[in-house]
C-alpha cells in the first residue's frame, strides 16, 4: 500500500485492487494545488467546499459520503456518524468517520472530528493500524483532545492532517496551527516529512511511530 498526501485531509491511498482518496478539497478555498489523481472510491466526511470537492478528482469512481457499511473493488468502508463540534453538530454540523480495510491494513480517517471519542466509538475501532488525524485544532479537536485519542485507540501509524502550511489560504485557515505544535505536543518534535508511506501488514512494527508527509 502506498499512501500520499494530496494536502489538507485528502490522502491517496493506492492498494493492490483500488485507490481511494479521502476529502478532496476545492483548491481556490484551501489555497493549495489538487494534484490530477485518478480513484476507484472517494470518501466525504463532511459537506464542506474543503472536503467534498469530488469533481477534482479523474477516473469513474464510487462516493462514499455517509454512515454505513460499505465494499467496493474488494475495499470494506464503515463510516460511522460523529460531528464536526463538540455541541452535537450544532455549530459545524456532522462529521463521518471511515474505517477502512485495504490489503488488510485498518485505516481510519477521523475527518472534521470536533470532539473526543466515547467508549462505544472506541470499541468500534479497535485495532486500527493506521491513523490519520486532524492536529491543527479551531475547526477541529484540540492538541490534549488529539492526544487522548491516539492513547485511546494505540494505532500504530499515525498521520496528522488538516494543519496549516505556508501555501494555504491564511484568511480561512490562519487560525489553525502547524503540525509543529501538534509534534511537541506528543514530544515527537524531531520528525521530517517524508514523501509517502509505502506500507504492508507485516512490514508494521510493534511500536506507535509518527509520519509526517509531505504536501
Amino acid at each position: 500500500m502506498d499512501i500520499v498526501h494530496l494536502g489538507h485531509s485528502c490522502f491517496k491511498i493506492k492498494g493492490k485492487k483500488a485507490t481511494l482518496v479521502t476529502d478532496p478539497f476545492d483548491p481556490t478555498m484551501v489555497g493549495l494545488k489538487l494534484p490530477k489523481t485518478e480513484a476507484d472510491v472517494v470518501t466525504v466526511s463532511h459537506q464542506h467546499n474543503d472536503h467534498n470537492y469530488t469533481s477534482g478528482i479523474s477516473g469513474d469512481f464510487v462516493v462514499v459520503s455517509g454512515p454505513g457499511e460499505y465494499e467496493i473493488k474488494g475495499i470494506k468502508i464503515t463510516g460511522i456518524p460523529l460531528f464536526h463540534d463538540d455541541k452535537e453538530g450544532l455549530e459545524r454540523g456532522k462529521n463521518t468517520i471511515y474505517r477502512m480495510e485495504i490489503d488488510n491494513i485498518s485505516l481510519v480517517h477521523l475527518g472534521d472530528l470536533g470532539h473526543k471519542l466515547n467508549d462505544a466509538i472506541i470499541e468500534q475501532l479497535n485495532g486500527v493500524d493506521i491513523l490519520m488525524i486532524p492536529v491543527g485544532g479551531f475547526f477541529t479537536i484540540d492538541l490534549p483532545s488529539a492526544a487522548q485519542i491516539i492513547t485511546s485507540l494505540e494505532p500504530l501509524i499515525i498521520i496528522p492532517m488538516h494543519y496549516l502550511t505556508e501555501k494555504m489560504n491564511k484568511e480561512s485557515f490562519g487560525k489553525i496551527a502547524e503540525v509543529s505544535a501538534f509534534l511537541k505536543e506528543i514530544g515527537k518534535d524531531n520528525i521530517n516529512p517524508t514523501p509517502k508511506l509505502s506500507i504492508s501488514k507485516d512490514k508494521i512494527g510493534t511500536e506507535p511511530t509518527v509520519v509526517v508527509l509531505e504536501q
